[in-house]
């Protein structure tokens, strides 16, 4: 993968961005995403902000190596702090990281989401704690897509700001509601996938000395709401 070739997972990523955009991408490793966009002419500024030091020297090199310095800034920051209100971002990008750590990292940087239109998340795990929060903190969500990879699969969460409080169901926050309106062969995949891995979890709690009855409740009913899902396909 590179900046002229993203992986089919950036690429989905990429989709969601708008045309025009002043975007943040938050933990950019080498910059692939916002460099693909600009020589693609479809940002008009970009910050790629990385907490770590050798990532956040290979966005800088990619950048310049591009001649891209004036429209992309590489920034050496934690989260959010990478972003500046003289920047005027107003979509955010954070992509391969678990749902926790992108609600935290959103929740720790909630001042500099002033202005934001756009959150792009790609959460490699924690899909329903990450739309958990984003429930709580008003952003509706208005598109998902789930994508495969070289044997993985992972959901793109797009949301927007919302003048009001709204409601996702339970269900809703675990398979993603705007998923549940198409599904699909990649979204059967996943959660087959998931009823196998823990049928066998389940088998091994009950041969315990000490059987977890209350955790094997709670499973065996996160499993009928699967099996609910994948019927209804």
């Amino acid at each position: 993968m590179d900046e002229k070739n993203l992986s089919k997972r950036l690429a989905t990523v990429a989709k969601f961005v708008p045309v025009g955009a002043r975007m943040a991408d938050i933990g950019s490793d080498h910059a692939y995403l916002p460099a693909a966009l600009a020589l693609q002419k479809k940002i008009s500024y970009a910050v790629a902000g990385e907490v770590v030091k050798g990532p956040y020297e290979n966005a800088v090199g990619e950048i310049k190596g591009h001649g891209l310095t004036d429209l992309i800034k590489p920034r050496l920051a934690d989260g959010l702090a990478a972003i500046t209100p003289a920047d005027r971002i107003d979509t955010v990008v954070v992509a391969g990281m678990g749902g926790t750590l992108i609600a935290e990292i959103l929740d720790r940087g909630k001042d500099r989401l002033k202005g934001v239109q756009r959150l792009v998340l790609q959460p490699n795990v924690g899909e329903d704690r990450l739309r958990r929060w984003l429930m709580a903190n008003r952003y509706q969500i208005m598109a998902e897509q789930i994508v495969a990879e070289d044997d993985h699969i992972y959901e793109i969460i797009v949301a927007e700001p919302s003048p009001v409080p709204f409601r996702y169901s339970d269900y809703e926050l675990m398979f993603g509601p705007k998923l549940l309106e198409k599904k699909g062969p990649v979204f059967a995949a996943k959660w087959r996938d998931y009823v196998s891995r823990q049928q066998g979890v389940i088998h091994q709690m009950e041969q315990a000395q000490n059987v977890p009855v209350e955790r094997i409740a709670e499973l065996k009913q996160k499993l009928t709401l699967v099996t609910e899902a994948l019927d209804d396909d």
